[in-house]
Parts: C-alpha cells; structure tokens; sequence
C-alpha cells in the first residue's frame, strides 16, 4: 500500500486507487449517490465553478492556516466527516483514520454506520461522534452515553435522513438487497485478493461496531439500507434535538442543514454549530448543492453559530471556496475515504497534506495569509457565479 501512495498526486488519483482496490460493492457504496446523482455531480461542479479573485504583490511570506472550533485551535479548518463503513475500505479502518487526522491536528468524526465502535477508535484517538436517532430510544441514549465515556468533542446529529434515499448503484452492486445476492458479492470479493487478505480476513471482527447491541454480531451488509428504513425514525422533530441537548453536554451540531430557516431554528434549538450539508448527494436528488445553499445560510445565521459544509471538496483549493462562501469549517468525506482505501492510514495523511499545501497556494495567490481573510471579498462575481 505504501507504493500505491507514490502513485497519488491528488484526491482523484485516490479515488481510482481506491476502485481498484475495494470490492466493487463497497466502492460503489462510497461513491456513489441517490437516484440519478445530479446533486451528487453539482456538489463537485458548483464548488469548482466559484471563481477566486487573484491579488499580487500583498507579502504572502506568513500565510497561518489554522483556526478555533469549539473552544480547541485545529491545525487547519477541515476535519474529516462520518463516512459510513469506512472501518471496511482499509483494516481496523476508522482507527487507521483517526489515527491520521490527531497526527494532522484536525478533528475526526465516527459515523454510527462504523465498523468499528466509538470505545475502539477513542482508544486510539480523540474523536467526534457523529448519531442518528432510531426508533430504540433507549439505544440512543446509551449510545450517547458511550460517546460521553469516550470523551468525545462533539456530537454530530445527522437529521438528513428520515428515510433513506434511494440509491440505484447500491442495487445494482448487491449490497443493498436486490439484484444481485450472496454469491455476487463473494465474486467481488475474490477478484479483490488484496483487500480480502488485508481487511476481511486480518480485519476481523466484521460487524458494526457501534450497532451491535441491536444486531448482535451478525452483518447487515446484505440489507444495509433496508435495515436503516426499518429502523431508523421518520417522526423525528426539534423537539428530539431539545432531548438529544438534554443528554449531551458537548459541542452539538445540527449536519443535514439546506435551507436558511432550517438553520435560524438549529440555532434556536441551542445547537452550537451546524453542517450545510445534502448527505453527499445520497438522499434527496436534485436539491441545491452545498456550495450553492451555502450563501444564503450564513447570511442567516453568520455569528449565531459556527457554520460547517461538506459536499464536494477535492482539494485545498475546495477549502478556500468554502469558506469564502461563508463557512467557518470544512468536513471532507469521500476525500479522505478514497485515500483510506486506496493506503490506509498513510493514505489519510497524505491527503490531509495535500490540504494543506493547496490551501496555502491558493491563499497566497488570492493575497490572504489567515483563514478570516477568505470571505466574499476573494470572491469574482461573473455571472456565472451570480447565484452564490
């Protein structure tokens, strides 16, 4: 795996590393979205269309890209967002990541829908944890209360998905229920000698980690998702958030947020930050991308609380985009789970290096040496770009 790193100069090296290396329902899974991926597409596009103003002659020689969240100061503005399954991509996976981002100095968020469980990675690492409310309450609440012996920084509570989307590639790739059975995923796993040596047999145990008080040990990759429209809570309301604050004392953040009264009542419901977010594409097809819901949102509640957006961020350059369009932190999801599949823990490393390098190239050359420089003002407003 090392060798493979050498191969990557970029995040989209590692997402071709990656397809070769993962069995072709998991990459599937990661990669792709709900129904036809049009907003899965506009998340990239729409990002990489903002267009930066480039200034000169501005002494770039200092350039600081850190910053403060949640009463710590990060080594950048970007940490890496819950990404389901992410323990399957690379051995142990979520620990390999964690381990990278606290080597990186950023925050690293544990998906419920993780391989391995918030005890697990916490032993490695600090961790956030990212919840999703089922219909088992008291499941909830004793999950948080793990998240709490753990010594989690953050919780934060996904609201994007009251019923799953529907995600054509996952049927055609066998992994959630349908077109293909057993016998097709094993095929794929076969013609994955590597991976299958590496994680699914010195990976053991295969479970969901955080799910097994519910599932036993059993795996329920076969009917992922129909097991999450099974379980998970189409009734949920604000007045959940008020109970999951009553059960949480940390940094809540509200991830799932599109539209700008969504986020006047995150901020009102006592949450202290929230994510734009569209679930990376996989829920509702054809909403706004993140970087277009973006705008309007910190014109809501800039100030109130901290704002953070994940949705098709590639590179440092991504980053910079973000946050001159309002947002104070960035979340990367299939970024770094390309680079953990493809080279596990170095691969998450290298990435996060990546960020950085590319952050600072494009804050020199758009004149700014600190992240509360990128705002509106690094911003051209062509016509094209009118909308943001």
């Amino acid at each position: 795996m090392a060798g493979l790193r050498g191969k990557a100069a970029s995040i989209s090296d590692y997402r071709a590393l990656a397809r070769a290396r993962l069995p072709h329902f998991l990459f599937e899974y990661l990669d792709g979205g709900s129904y036809d991926e049009v907003t899965l597409r506009r998340n990239v596009e729409d990002l990489q269309s903002v267009a930066l103003k480039q200034r000169v002659l501005r002494d770039v020689s200092s350039i600081d890209v850190a910053t403060d969240l949640f009463g710590k100061r990060w080594s950048l503005p970007v940490g890496l967002g819950p990404v389901g399954l992410s323990g399957l991509y690379a051995r142990r996976g979520e620990v390999q990541a964690a381990k990278a981002a606290a080597a990186a100095g950023v925050p690293f968020t544990l998906s419920t829908l993780s391989a391995c469980s918030i005890g697990e990675v916490a032993r490695a690492a600090p961790l956030w944890f990212q919840l999703y409310i089922v219909k088992d309450r008291g499941f909830v609440c004793d999950t948080i209360a793990r998240a709490k012996d753990a010594g989690c920084g953050a919780l934060l509570l996904t609201v994007d998905l009251a019923v799953p989307g529907t995600r054509y590639r996952d049927y055609r790739a066998g992994l959630s229920g349908s077109l293909r059975g057993p016998a097709s995923r094993m095929l794929q796993v076969l013609q994955r000698p590597d991976w299958a040596w590496d994680v699914a047999m010195r990976g053991r145990p295969m479970t969901m980690g955080n799910l097994e008080s519910l599932l036993g040990s059993g795996a329920v990759l076969a009917d992922l998702m129909g097991w999450v429209g099974r379980n998970f809570d189409a009734s949920v309301t604000w007045k959940d958030v008020e109970w999951v604050r009553s059960q949480w004392g940390g940094p809540l953040v509200i991830k799932g947020i599109l539209d700008p009264d969504d986020a006047r009542e995150a901020a009102a419901s006592g949450a202290d930050g929230i994510v734009v977010s569209n679930h990376g594409g996989r829920q509702l097809d054809g909403v706004l991308s993140s970087a277009r819901a973006l705008p309007a949102i910190a014109d809501a509640v800039s100030g109130r609380v901290p704002i953070l957006a994940d949705g098709g961020v590639r590179s440092g350059l991504d980053v910079v985009r973000m946050l001159a369009l309002g947002a104070d932190f960035v979340l990367l999801g299939r970024a770094w789970a390309y680079a953990l599949a493809a080279c596990g823990e170095a691969g998450v490393a290298h990435v996060l290096k990546l960020i950085d390098a590319e952050m600072r190239v494009a804050m020199a050359l758009t004149g700014t040496t600190r992240i509360d420089q990128l705002n509106e003002k690094i911003l051209e407003r062509t016509a094209s770009q009118a909308t943001f």
